[in-house]
C-alpha cells in the first residue's frame, strides 16, 4: 500500500485520505492484514437448529460449510474437496448427514470426516495408498460463538471471541438476549451495492449526523413518532471494546414505560427485566437511552428501531443484523437478517418483520436513502483528485484534540466504554483506528495443510 505510514497517521488523527474508500492497493492490504485475522460472523445457530442442518457462507474468497453434526456440535469446514479441489457443497442451505463431491464422488460426514472414496482399492491400493482415517475437510482455523452468533477467524491464534469483543458484549445482549431462549433469525436477504464496505460499517457505528439530511423525508411522512429527525442529537454515541453504536433519548418515565414507548408488549418486557443485568436495565430505565444502530469491527452491524406499522400512532420495534461482505474496493455484498426473540408473541413477530422490511430490507426506505450516498462517495473516491484530499472526520474534536463534549459520567450512563451526547464522529474514528492498527501489522503466517499419506492431516 503506497504511503502506508502517511495514510495511517492521517486516519488516526481523523483526517481521512479520500482514496481509501476506493483503492485496490488498500483493499489488498485489508484482505491480507485485516480479514486474515479478525473474527467474522458467518451464521446464527437458529439457522441450523436440527442435526444435519447446514448453511454455506463466505469469508472473503473462502467458502465454508457451517453444519450441525450428528452429535449436535457445530463445525465450519472449508468447502473444498481434498482430492482435486471441487466445491463439495453447492447448495446454500439444507440438511444432510453426508456431503458428496460432484466431481469424483468423494464423500464426507457432516463433521468433515471422509467416509467414502470410489474404487479405493483399485485406484489407490486401499489404505496402503491413501489412508482415510483422520482425513477431513479442512476446518476453519478458529471457531467461536456468543449468544448464538457463530464466528470464524482465519487466524488459528485468534483470541477468544468474547475477549476480542471486549465490553461490546454488554450491548450485544440488547439485540440477541431478550429472553432465556435467545433469538431466531430469518434470512439472509442478499444484495450488492457499488460501494466500499467501510462506509456502511462506519455509518451504522455512529453516524447520527446524517439522519436530519438523508432521512428527513422518512420522518416527515410520519413513519416515526418523533416529530423531527434532529431529535437524534439528544441521544448519545458509545464505543466499547471493538464495537459501538448510537442511542435515542427516551421521554421521562419508568423502565417499563420506556420499553412500552418503543412498542414492546408487557410479556416481553417481563423477560427482559429478568434477563438483563442491573447496569443494562439502568441504561434504559435510569439514564433514558435506548440502543439503536451499532457496528462490531470489522464488518458486522446491528439495527434496533421502532417505526409505525399500521394506521395509528402505535410503533413496533424490529432488530436486524447485517454483514458488509467485501467483494472489491468498490463493491460490497450486503447480507441482512431479521432478528426476533424466540419467545415473542407470533403477532409481534409478524409485525416486527413487516417493520424490518419497510425500513432496512433490500428495498427499505432507509436502505435506499443510504445506498445512494454510499455509491456516490465510492465513485468519487476513485478519481485522481481523491488522492489529494483529506476528508474531515474530526467532528467532536477541537484543533488541540480535546473533545467538544466530555464523556458521560457513570452516574449518567451505566454502560461500559465511552459515551457522549450529541453529534460526533468518535465511533467512526475508533473503528478506523482499529482498521489502521490491523493494516500496520504483518499478515499472520499461513500454515499449509497436507493430506498426508499416513492418513493424518499434516501442517507445514
Amino acid at each position: 500500500m503506497r504511503d502506508a505510514d502517511v495514510v495511517l497517521a492521517n486516519v488516526r488523527r481523523g483526517m481521512l485520505p479520500a482514496h481509501i474508500y476506493n483503492d485496490t492497493e488498500v483493499f489488498e492490504a485489508e484482505r491480507e492484514r485485516l480479514f486474515s485475522r479478525s473474527w467474522m460472523f458467518v451464521a446464527h445457530e437458529s439457522e441450523i437448529p436440527q442435526v444435519g442442518d447446514y448453511v454455506v457462507r463466505r469469508v472473503m474468497d473462502n467458502s465454508f460449510i457451517v453444519s450441525r453434526d450428528q452429535s449436535g456440535d457445530v463445525h465450519a469446514m472449508f468447502n473444498m474437496c481434498l482430492h482435486r479441489g471441487m466445491q463439495v457443497c453447492r447448495a446454500e442451505q439444507g440438511n444432510a448427514s453426508h456431503f458428496r463431491c460432484p466431481y469424483h464422488g468423494w464423500s464426507y460426514r457432516n463433521d468433515g470426516r471422509i467416509v467414502g472414496l470410489p474404487f479405493h482399492q483399485e485406484a489407490y491400493g486401499g489404505e496402503a495408498g491413501f489412508a482415510r482415517k483422520g482425513q477431513r475437510l479442512v476446518p476453519a482455523p478458529s471457531l467461536d460463538s456468543i449468544n448464538g452468533l457463530i464466528f470464524v477467524s482465519m487466524d488459528p491464534d485468534a483470541p477468544p471471541l468474547r475477549e476480542f469483543l471486549g465490553d461490546f458484549a454488554f450491548y450485544l445482549d440488547y439485540y440477541t438476549r431478550q429472553s432465556p431462549s435467545g433469538v431466531e433469525v430469518l434470512g439472509p436477504q442478499r444484495w450488492r451495492v457499488k460501494a466500499n464496505w467501510k462506509i456502511g460499517a462506519e455509518n451504522f457505528a455512529g453516524d447520527m449526523y446524517h439522519t436530519p439530511q438523508t432521512h428527513t423525508s422518512v420522518v416527515e411522512i410520519g413513519l416515526f413518532r418523533e416529530p423531527k429527525a434532529e431529535k437524534r442529537k439528544d441521544g448519545c454515541t458509545y464505543w466499547a471494546g471493538r464495537g459501538g453504536g448510537t442511542t435515542y433519548k427516551l421521554p421521562p418515565g419508568s423502565l417499563e414505560e420506556r420499553l412500552q414507548y418503543v412498542g414492546y408488549p408487557d410479556e416481553m418486557i417481563k423477560k427482559m427485566l429478568e434477563q438483563w443485568s442491573q447496569d443494562q436495565l439502568d441504561v434504559i430505565g435510569r439514564d433514558g437511552f435506548m440502543i439503536s444502530a451499532a457496528s462490531v469491527f470489522p464488518n458486522l452491524s446491528l439495527v434496533h428501531n421502532w417505526p409505525k406499522v399500521a394506521d395509528s400512532d402505535d410503533v413496533l420495534p424490529f432488530i436486524s443484523l447485517r454483514q458488509w461482505q467485501p467483494i472489491s474496493a468498490d463493491e460490497t455484498e450486503v447480507l441482512s437478517w431479521f432478528v426476533v426473540d424466540k419467545e415473542a408473541p407470533e403477532e409481534f413477530k409478524k409485525l416486527s418483520y413487516k417493520a424490518y422490511l419497510m425500513c432496512f430490507g433490500s428495498s427499505g426506505m432507509f436502505e435506499q436513502d443510504d445506498v445512494e450516498n454510499w455509491v456516490s462517495l465510492t465513485n468519487t473516491a476513485a478519481g485522481t483528485m481523491a488522492r489529494r484530499l483529506l476528508l474531515n472526520g474530526r467532528m467532536g474534536m477541537l484543533q488541540d484534540d480535546t473533545p467538544v463534549v466530555e464523556p458521560l459520567a457513570p452516574e449518567e450512563f451505566a454502560g461500559p466504554g465511552v459515551a457522549r451526547v450529541g453529534y460526533g464522529e468518535y465511533n467512526q474514528r475508533a473503528l478506523l483506528a482499529e482498521w489502521a492498527d490491523h493494516l500496520e501489522q504483518e499478515p499472520p503466517a499461513t500454515a499449509t495443510t497436507v493430506v498426508g499419506m499416513s492418513g493424518q492431516a499434516e501442517c507445514s
